[in-house]
């Protein structure tokens, strides 16, 4: 049997890495890589999914979405007391590629973004992407196939 820490380093990158593109900010997506984590460890539901990639990304799926969720309801902070030490987001975010790509990213909706990255950056197969989004198997492929079309067109632009 494998254990929790086995996990962690096998999949932490790659939750992260969706995390990240799904949110669009690394703390965030530190937050949801270790939360995704703890509640499959924490959890006592049934596996859903074939592959523990899946199960951990499904997880983050919707921790992101209830995130969002609660950050609908609440005011930002007064941007007057911004964080002055650069953080690995920013530097990242120097290099014109990756900056118009995840404002691509970002103007994709959230149910397209998701299966999009499960699909491209994680090589997940399409029955996977579509028990983790609660889709049918044309609907996962029709929404990785349109997801693909509107980022090149956004990136065009």
């Amino acid at each position: 049997m494998v254990g929790l820490e086995e996990i962690y380093r096998r999949y932490s990158r790659d939750v992260y890495r969706y995390a990240y593109w799904i949110s669009g900010d690394a703390t965030e997506a530190e937050d949801l890589t270790s939360e995704s984590f703890v509640r499959a460890w924490a959890g006592a539901e049934d596996l859903r999914t074939e592959t523990v990639k899946a199960y951990l990304f499904t997880i983050a799926h919707n921790l992101f979405l209830q995130r969002r969720r609660r950050a609908d309801r609440q005011v930002a902070l007064d941007p007057e007391f911004p964080d002055p030490a650069p953080g690995p987001d920013r530097l990242v975010e120097q290099r014109g590629e990756v900056r118009a790509l995840l404002k691509a990213m970002q103007a994709l909706p959230v149910a397209d973004r998701a299966a999009l990255l499960m699909r491209a950056e994680h090589s997940l197969p399409y029955e996977e992407i579509a028990r983790s989004l609660g889709l049918s198997l044309s609907a996962a492929k029709v929404k990785v196939h349109r997801a693909r079309i509107k980022l090149a067109s956004l990136l065009r632009s």
